[in-house]
């Protein structure tokens, strides 16, 4: 029998009960609207459970455990404004309405009150600074700050969640406002999209039930954590990992010194890639397929800007080569053979690639993040943490995923 994990050990996790994809288009095309009046109530719920933390903090540096009742009020605002995060970021359909609601698709399970050590309770707020800041790049919603940019997008109900992509810089909110349109047209969400919302909200869950002592345990970026809801569906265009997480101090110091030669190689690669891709428009829309040549001189360009900007922000260790070769790096980019292209989709591929490079931009953003807070770290450390190195890799492969269709490596999406 496994042995059972103290409270503040398990995490704070997401819980999806109904996996639905269906959204309605009228409760879609108004949900700025709608959302108002939550924000308002959120907001106001907010400063009701920093009051209680505050007092919970006090309670926590003399006795090292809050009482119950202080924890489960906390607890139910974290709960609701993740509901309300999930139904403004539309990864839930139903109305949250104003209380905490036990039967909601969108939920999260928080352990209950356990011991907490006093210097941890004493610099909680510098301590969850690095997990604000990652937060805040995922976009996550309502959930840390109490308000959100929703407020701003009211003057235009027609584009409900254009101001909270533009303002936030998330991933979440770009993914959101791309739901938005897809939505409107199919009347249900893009599963990849509203999964990368729900991520983006578990981990401001998980950074709001730290901040506000719900638990000892630091917010986890590990993707593996979205395992039980999402689904990553099979690309032509895959990451691999080979890396130990180990980081040596030389290295890691004087990392952009050691990238500028690579940066300089890869902006003389990209204006040959952009020829190249020239061409292989042209003999896709002839031929409906790349020739292999084209397509090889391509690959090891999307793999080779991938080995770069992986050693840059810190989530490869080793120097990495000049040729992009297959299998030559730790974060590798495994991109399957040409195969037959639609001619429709190569005609219009710079249009259609548009959404993915918007999203693309969020998850640059995100992975800026994961290198600022990885370099110090693995300055202290020598070695990466698991979960960033992790996120930063799914950046780095949906990089890469847009790449190769722009350059039509694949007509995969």
């Amino acid at each position: 029998m496994p042995a059972v994990q103290p409270a503040g050990a398990r995490p704070v996790r997401l819980v999806v009960r109904d996996d639905v994809l269906e959204r309605s288009r009228l409760t879609v095309l108004l949900r700025a609207l709608l959302a108002l009046p939550l924000v308002v109530w959120t907001t106001l719920r907010a400063l009701a459970a920093l009051s209680v933390a505050i007092g919970c903090w006090l309670l926590l540096l003399i006795e090292r455990q809050a009482p119950r009742s202080l924890h489960d009020f906390v607890a139910s605002y974290v709960r609701y404004a993740t509901q309300v995060s999930a139904y403004c970021l539309l990864a839930a359909n139903p109305y949250p309405w104003f209380r905490c609601q036990d039967a909601y698709p969108i939920d999260l399970e928080i352990p209950p009150p356990d011991r907490q050590g006093r210097w941890g309770v004493v610099f909680r707020l510098p301590l969850a600074l690095p997990a604000i800041l990652l937060s805040l790049a995922l976009g996550g919603g309502l959930v840390v700050g109490g308000v959100d940019t929703w407020s701003a997008s009211q003057d235009d109900p027609a584009a409900p969640l254009a101001a909270t992509a533009a303002t936030s810089a998330g991933a979440a909110a770009v993914a959101a406002f791309l739901s938005w349109f897809a939505i409107l047209v199919r009347g249900r969400a893009p599963r990849g999209l509203r999964d990368l919302v729900l991520f983006a909200v578990a981990y401001a869950a998980q950074t709001s039930a730290y901040l506000l002592l719900l638990t000892p345990r630091y917010p986890s970026s590990d993707p593996a954590l979205a395992e039980p809801y999402s689904h990553l569906a099979k690309h032509p265009v895959r990451v691999v990992l080979a890396d130990d997480l180990e980081r040596p101090r030389l290295t890691v110091l004087f990392r952009p010194l050691l990238a500028l030669p690579h940066l300089v190689w890869l902006t003389l690669w990209s204006l040959a890639a952009g020829l190249a891709a020239t061409g292989a428009w042209v003999s896709a829309l002839a031929a409906g397929r790349v020739p292999t040549l084209l397509h090889r001189f391509l690959a090891a360009y999307v793999r080779y800007a991938a080995h770069v900007t992986a050693f840059l922000l810190v989530v490869g260790r080793r120097f990495p080569g000049f040729t992009g070769s297959a299998g030559s790096y730790e974060v590798e980019i495994e991109i399957e053979p040409p195969m037959r292209q639609s001619r429709w989709k190569t005609l219009l591929r710079l249009l259609l690639a548009l959404p993915a490079f918007l999203l693309a931009g969020a998850l640059g953003g995100v992975l800026l993040v994961v290198g600022a807070l990885g370099f110090p770290y693995a300055l202290v450390a020598r070695r990466m943490p698991e979960g960033l190195r992790n996120l930063g890799a799914a950046c780095v492969r949906y990089s890469a995923q847009t790449s190769a269709f722009a350059l039509l490596l694949t007509d995969r999406y």
